[in-house]
This record gives structure tokens, sequence and C-alpha cells, in this order.
């Protein structure tokens, strides 16, 4: 805290009388305006630089009357600013396609794919069967076309089609030696 400069007493000559001591501290208040108007101003110092958003310094920034960056913003606008600063805009479409799956693919193919992960342009799509796998990787030129529609071009190169998940049975009762596994998806 800043410490007050101490306030010497006032010298009165005959002609000015004290004050009568007030309750309401009406004359301490008058006593202390008198001694501060006759001590001089304190100096202003260097002013501070203050950095602008954008970096830059100004000194003695202040407030006018167009708005600024200072001012409350819209959660939009800041949640959007914020997007494009991190690179998250193209990682966003895409979530935002992977929630809208059915209504992008239809609902028959959306029943029985499932998008996984989209990384440096390659979108992973689980299947539930075999039958769709294949079916989806002839149909995988039509959706890459259909998801850069949505998403802008270039966003989706390939897709992979993964097969369903499948129990293994490398060990068990089933487990055979160099054995090359179940050959049936169950469906």
């Amino acid at each position: 805290m800043s410490e007050e400069p101490e306030v010497e007493p006032v010298e009165t000559t005959a002609e000015e009388e004290e004050p009568e001591k007030r309750p309401d501290g009406l004359d301490l208040a008058r006593s202390l305006t008198r001694a501060t108007a006759k001590m001089p101003a304190p100096k202003a110092g260097p002013r501070k630089k203050r950095r602008t958003p954008d970096g830059a310094t100004r000194r003695g920034m202040v407030s006018g009357a167009r708005p600024d960056d200072r001012d409350p913003q819209l959660i939009d606008s800041v949640v959007s600013r914020m997007v494009n600063d991190h690179g998250w805009d193209t990682s966003l479409r895409v979530h935002g396609v992977m929630a809208r799956w059915p209504d992008i693919v239809g609902e028959e193919i959306a029943d029985h794919t499932t998008p996984e992960s989209y990384a440096d342009g390659k979108l992973s799509v689980r299947t539930d069967s075999t039958a769709w796998a294949t079916q989806l990787k002839l149909l995988a030129p039509t959706l890459v076309k259909r998801l850069n529609e949505e998403l802008g071009h270039g966003t989706v190169l390939v897709i992979e089609v993964l097969g369903p998940h499948l129990p293994s049975w490398k060990k068990g009762p089933r487990g055979v030696r160099d054995g090359r596994g179940p050959r049936d998806t169950y469906g």
C-alpha cells in the first residue's frame, strides 16, 4: 500500500480562527484539503507501457469510444477466434461429420458402419460384418466425394475400411498351432 504524505499543521493567523470541531468530521476534511492544496503535486513517473492484443506496445492505453478487444465479447466470437488460432478447424469439422454420420451416408449404411478416427486425410470406418466391409470398399470413392463436399476439398483422401471385431482363438481350447483362424464372421 502506498504511504500517504504527512500533513503538516496549518499555521493560522489571528484573522483565521480555528473552526469548531464538528462530529461529522467536516472540519478535518477541510483542514486536509487546505494542507494538500499547499503541497506540491507528486511527480508523475514514466508511464508503464501496456501491450495490445496484437503484441504492440502503447503508452498509456486508454479506453476509447469504439469497441476493442478489451470489451466484453460474445462467446461465439471468442471460441471461433480460439479455434482458428489453434488450428482446430479441420478437426472440429471432421468430428461434426462423425456426429452426423447417418445424415451424410444414409441410414442403411450408418446402421452397419461406424467412423472411428481421422488422421492425416485418412478416415477409419468400422463395419459390423465382412459383407459390409466389402460393400463399403466399393462405395469408398463415392463417400470420399460426399465427405469432401461437407468438409472442404481434400480433407478426406482415403477411407480405411476395418472389419468387425472378432474373438481371438489364438489361445484356448479351440486354438490350433499354425492354424488360419476363424473363417466366418457369424453375420
